[in-house]
Order: structure tokens, then sequence, then C-alpha cells
């Protein structure tokens, strides 16, 4: 019965997508590196937001400059999904009896810009090298050059990894591990994007619906984005932690065509994290050393966020038991084919 109503699912998504192309326009969501605001994106499943007919035709000019010139089609993407998470799943690393196991899921929402694939592949290599065998990771994401490598950063995909994760683990006992990496506007909805395939936005109150669906007793919830700190009050849960790169009313920095990581994924991912498998420690030396980078560059600073609920630390402290830290992993952003940068230069 699930199969047929997958089946009939992309059905539906692949004439959606017909439908939607001629008509689509794009979401002027903030960047760090311009701290303009834009408008909001939906902030429910299905609504769309309202642009202006002149929005329109740009976007029209420019929605498939990101799509690579070889490779899958959309539709093709489409259709490919439900496989590609199955697929993805079934490949977790086998969960590891007598302990606190920790399920990583990252989601790369923006395919504009490889700054986001880095981070996510980069959460998913750190954690399988260097916290041993009771971490288990799963990598969503949208960019050009790994449409068939990855599911996309979705909506849909981010449910149907969740509920996957949920079966493999002991939801009382194991941790979800989320890290979501974006673009984030003022209203607190995270860029969801990959052109031109129609995907819904995800707003703090969305996630946190997502969320509820599923059986996990313990999360870590890591979003790095701008105005990230709105996703604390919907998220805040005994048994959470919650940790941002901004605070509600900031810009957090780093992102753009000219960065590898943004200021939060190199300070806490790739310099704190292989310093310490403690991530409220490790928190506490990224804030610092994003301070003193943001001073340097005389910007507002972004003040990331952390919320510990109730039982949230002695869990991880019992995971980190689990194992003895590998060494540090070395971070190697992603080389872009020359399809992806051609397009990224239109």
């Amino acid at each position: 019965m699930r199969t047929a109503l997958i089946t009939l699912l992309a059905f539906a998504a692949g004439v959606l997508v017909m439908l939607w192309l001629p008509h689509h326009s794009t979401l002027p969501f903030v960047t760090a590196d311009s701290q303009s605001s834009g408008s909001a994106a939906a902030d429910s499943r299905g609504n769309e937001p309202a642009t202006s007919s002149s929005a329109d035709a740009d976007a029209d000019d420019n929605n498939d400059a990101d799509w690579p010139s070889s490779g899958p089609s959309p539709e093709q993407v489409i259709y490919a999904q439900p496989k590609m998470v199955a697929d993805a799943l079934a490949k977790l690393t086998p969960r590891i009896a007598g302990k606190p196991n920790l399920y990583l899921v990252t989601f790369a929402g923006d395919g504009g810009e490889d700054v986001f694939r880095n981070e996510a592949e980069y959460a998913s290599q750190l954690f399988s090298q260097r916290f041993g065998a009771t971490a288990h990771s799963l990598v969503l994401e949208n960019n050009p050059d790994t449409l068939s490598a990855h599911p996309l950063a979705s909506w849909s995909n981010l449910e149907s990894a969740l509920d996957g994760v949920a079966k493999a683990m002991k939801p009382d006992q194991d941790i979800l591990m989320l890290y979501v990496t974006s673009h984030g506007d003022e209203d607190h909805n995270l860029l969801v994007d990959m052109d031109p395939l129609p995907l819904d936005q995800i707003g703090a109150p969305d996630l946190a619906g997502i969320l509820a669906k599923h059986p996990f007793k313990w999360k870590v919830l890591v979003i790095s984005a701008c105005y990230s700190g709105g996703f604390v009050p919907p998220l805040h849960n005994p048994g959470t932690l919650v940790i941002t790169a901004a605070r509600t009313d900031r810009s957090s920095f780093g992102c753009g065509s000219d960065s590898d990581a943004t200021y939060f994924g190199k300070a806490w991912l790739v310099d704190a994290l292989n310093q310490t498998p403690d991530f409220i420690t490790a928190f506490k030396q990224a804030s610092g050393e994003i301070n003193q980078w943001e001073q340097r560059d005389k910007l507002t600073p972004s003040e990331p966020q952390i919320n510990i609920g109730s039982g949230i630390a002695d869990q991880l402290a019992l995971w980190r038991k689990g194992f003895t830290p590998g060494p540090m992993v070395p971070f190697k952003p992603a080389v872009p084919s020359s399809a992806s940068t051609a397009a990224a230069n239109q």
C-alpha cells in the first residue's frame, strides 16, 4: 500500500513540476553577506509567498541557472527521491547494542551555494570518522553536482528520513541529531531551494511539527542560518539541545560563493568538534571564535544561541562514554564541476 502511494505521489509531483515551471518565482531570502532583508517565505506547507509580477519575470529568466546541463532532468530527480531516501537509509551503519547511539541527519537547504553542501557532507564525515561506530549519518542536500548522489533536502525527504531513522534506532535511548544549514529570513523561515524544483519552504513552527510526529526522546538540533535564534522557542523541549548560529534578530556570516564554510560551520564543526566531542563545550569555544572574527571584520555580532533541555546533557555524556574520539578530520571543501561553476556565474 505504501509503495503504491509513494508511486502515485511521485507521479503527481512530476505533473506539478510540468505545470509549475512556467510560473516559478524565487524567494528573496537574506544572505549573510549582504544582510539585506527579503520577503518572507511560506510559513506553512502549501502556501506560496506573494511576489510582484516584475519579480516573477526576473525569476523566469533565472530559475534554472543552477541546474546542470548534463545529468538527470528535474522530472527524473523528482521520481528518484523515494528510492534515493530508501537507499540512504539502507546504508546506515548497524546500531551498536548496549550503548546510546547517535543518528545524524544533515540538511543543506540552498542549492545555489556550495558552502551549505560542504558543511553537510563534512559533518557526516566528521561524525563517522571521529565519533566511532555509535555515530551514524545520512545526508540530504540540494546541489547541482550531487543530484544523483544524495537525496534532496526537502520537506518530504526530511520526513521520510526521520521515519527511517526512527525505525533503525531505539528512540528512548538513542539521540537524533539534525544539522540544518541554509539561508534564513527575519520571519524564521529556511530557504529550501533547488531551482527549478518547487520545494516547500520550512519555517520554525514547521520544523517543530515535523519533529513532533516522531518518537525521538533525545534530540540535538543545530540550525546554521541567519535569524536562526527564532527556532529556539518552538524547538525547546525536555531532552532537546538546540544550537543556532545567530540570535533571533541577527544575521550569521560566512556564506556566499567565495566561502568554503560559514563562520558557524567552521567554528563549531571544523575547529571545536575536532578538539572535543562535547557539543556544549564546543559551542562555547565556537562562540568565542566567531566573536573574534566578527570584531575583526567589523560586523554586528551574530550571538549564537544555545538552549539545553532537561536530561540531554547527561544522555550525551553517556553517549560519549561509548567511544574514544578518533583523530582530527581535515576539512576538504567540494570542488564544483565546471558545469555547475558556469551555471553559478550566469
